[in-house]
């Protein structure tokens, strides 16, 4: 289904899922962690991506399937990617950065205590987690052991990844949403696309991401429970 032809910018935990949710609604087919998750889509070949930027990397075949692409990594690879993709429109979802910081810290960081991390040996999150530790920590956070020790830092990065897609993708090519205003008109005005009669998604608040962080810890990533709670997210945000 590639070539892509949205590419969303926002960082984590700025509303995503809803974006995902949005553009699926509208026809799409969108690329998100969440799927990674469960199918173990690339995450190396993502990984490996993010490490050699000066590779060639088979973009098209990374996302194939897909024909959008919101949360990380497709946050990390904006500059490829319409680069890759010169017809593709670009949305940037961004917050308050010590509102994102918050976020970050009371749902990310929970899904990456050693014990659920110890858990997904030999599943598709496995590699899942190298790559997040990379392309995340290492790289959006600045700081893969010492996570959430320097706030500042953290912010600063945020800061300077939206600043970044706001001075470098052309204007006509940019759509920037307040996590907090998300909507269908902006959206699909920007898109082309007819408004549908209904409301804008809200999904994957923080309440919903600690509800899956406690099924984790109590019943096991690998537990038939935790499988088909992730399987009825995938369902439903379609």
């Amino acid at each position: 289904m590639a070539p892509l032809k949205v590419i969303g910018a926002g960082c984590g935990r700025t509303g995503t899922t809803s974006l995902r949710i949005a553009l699926n609604k509208l026809g799409y087919r969108c690329h998100h962690m969440i799927e990674m998750m469960v199918s173990g889509r690339h995450p190396l070949e993502f990984r490996e991506a993010y490490l050699h930027p000066e590779r060639d990397t088979d973009w098209d075949m990374l996302y194939e399937g897909f024909d959008a692409g919101v949360d990380w990594p497709t946050a990390s690879f904006v500059k490829p990617l319409m680069e890759k993709y010169p017809d593709a429109k670009v949305i940037l979802t961004e917050r308050d950065p010590d509102a994102w910081l918050k976020s970050v810290r009371n749902t990310i960081g929970k899904m990456v205590e050693k014990q659920i991390s110890a858990d997904t040996d030999g599943t598709p999150m496995s590699d899942n987690q190298k790559m997040v530790a990379t392309i995340v920590f290492d790289g959006a956070f600045g700081d893969r052991e010492g996570v959430y020790q320097d706030d500042e830092k953290m912010k600063q990065l945020y800061v300077e990844h939206n600043a970044w897609v706001k001075e470098n993708v052309p204007a006509e090519r940019l759509l920037i949403l307040q996590t907090n205003e998300l909507n269908w008109e902006a959206l699909c005005t920007f898109l082309g696309k007819d408004v549908p009669d209904e409301p804008f998604p809200r999904a994957n608040t923080t309440e919903d991401m600690q509800a899956m962080h406690a099924m984790m810890k109590e019943k096991g990533f690998k537990s038939e429970e935790m499988q088909r709670h992730i399987q009825d997210r995938l369902a439903n945000n379609k």
